[in-house]
């Protein structure tokens, strides 16, 4: 792990995003999953992800979480997941973010993998992240 000792604590802040594609059946089916409300577990998975983020990616330093939030909204496509992370410490959470968001879609497939396994998550991306010495960033969308 890269020693972070030496820098100032600051207020940290990232936000990441996640696409979960579901057919028409599967959205339709949402209300109704047998294993609970697909959306909601998504987000408990998505927040405990987040505070273990240490145990799961092996250089990533351990941090006390101030804030951590995972929104769903539901979409003609699918579930569009925002996880947002924060912290007053050395280091940023962008990390804790991202798995946040990944954890959530991955919940989601799996409560909804019965009625169809061709499920696809896709663009797990850092939106934007605040503080520190690198500053603020916010993601420019590319073009294709």
């Amino acid at each position: 792990m890269v020693d972070v000792s030496g820098k100032p604590v600051t207020r940290r802040e990232a936000e990441a995003t996640a696409m979960v594609e579901l057919s028409a059946d599967v959205l339709a089916a949402l209300p109704s999953n047998p294993k609970g409300n697909p959306l909601e577990v998504a987000r408990f998975a998505g927040i405990q992800a987040a505070k273990r983020t240490a145990e799961l990616i092996p250089m990533c330093h351990p941090l006390p979480l101030t804030f951590v939030d995972v929104v769903t909204e539901i979409q003609p496509a699918g579930i569009f997941i925002r996880a947002t992370a924060a912290t007053a410490g050395p280091t940023g959470v962008e990390m804790e973010a991202m798995v946040a968001a990944s954890i959530a879609a991955l919940t989601i497939y799996d409560m909804c993998k019965a009625i169809d396994k061709g499920i696809v998550i896709r663009e797990v991306v850092l939106e934007r992240k605040s503080g520190g010495k690198s500053g603020d960033y916010r993601r420019t969308p590319r073009q294709p």
